[in-house]
């Protein structure tokens, strides 16, 4: 008796580890997916503003240190505008703005999230990017970035 009750508990612990595994694994798919579409080709490699604004929250920033400790602040709104200005640009050469990356880490807990990614450009790492996202409903929404450019 004590064998079965054994073998029944670490077969259910066993199932429950299985189903928290799936669970996570298909969200991390979810945040890459969401992140190649809207970031990595949205922002970088197609310049396509339409999938940066389904991607990212209305409320986005961009976050990085500037002088005398102060904190700059590039908003969604002016990311994506620019984006619209380098695509429209006459010398703009899509050949010319490849960009590669990886994903170094995806860490979830609950609705919130965060991502490690790598940008790298001609064989070079350029970025090193920290998302931070935020589940609303059913939908993951990038809230905001902080980066260290190599």
């Amino acid at each position: 008796m004590k064998k079965v009750v054994l073998l029944s508990s670490a077969l259910a612990l066993l199932v429950i580890t299985s189903v928290n595994s799936l669970k996570i694994y298909s969200e991390q798919e979810a945040i890459k997916d969401l992140l190649m579409t809207g970031y990595v080709h949205g922002a970088f490699n197609e310049l396509n503003p339409e999938a940066m604004e389904k991607t990212f929250h209305k409320d986005f920033a961009i976050f990085s240190a500037g002088e005398d400790g102060e904190i700059r602040r590039y908003p969604i709104a002016n990311w994506v505008a620019n984006t619209k200005r380098t695509k429209e640009d006459p010398n703009f050469n899509p050949e010319d703005n490849k960009w590669g990356h990886k994903f170094t880490n995806i860490d979830i807990t609950g609705n919130s999230a965060s991502v490690k990614l790598e940008l790298i450009k001609d064989g070079e790492l350029v970025y090193t990017d920290y998302l931070s996202l935020l589940k609303f409903d059913e939908d993951w929404k990038v809230v905001a970035k902080v980066y260290y450019q190599h």
